[in-house]
């Protein structure tokens, strides 16, 4: 039987996780995406914490215009509070989902806001 897509997901999630650790050096950005909104976070795997989050559910994200627009407005917002907590290189967990469309947007959006990956 063929595998969900869901499924397909999070075996592709566990391949990746299991080559790339963040550290609050250089923390994970990790990403998820639902139908409405799209969620980011610097993780620190380390110690188990949460650096730094940003979402499109956020009074200060622009949430005006397509998801795509949104998602680039998420990773501008992520970039600046990461680099105003004084971290300025990344590892990117795309979190199983296909580096395209929104999620390449919030890529390029946080590379805008100074973020190095």
């Amino acid at each position: 039987m063929a595998l969900s897509k869901l499924e397909k997901r999070i075996r592709i999630k566990r391949r990746v996780r299991g080559k790339i650790s963040g550290s609050s050096e250089l923390p994970r950005l990790s990403v998820y995406k639902s139908n409405k909104e799209i969620y980011a976070q610097l993780i620190d795997d380390k110690n188990g914490t949460t650096l730094v989050s940003a979402s499109s559910r956020e009074k200060g994200v622009d949430a005006k215009g397509t998801k795509t627009e949104i998602s680039a407005a998420v990773g501008k917002a992520i970039a600046a509070k990461a680099v105003a907590a004084g971290i300025e290189s990344i590892v990117f967990d795309r979190n199983g989902f296909v580096y395209h469309g929104r999620v390449k947007a919030l890529a390029d959006g946080a590379r805008e806001g100074g973020l190095k990956f």
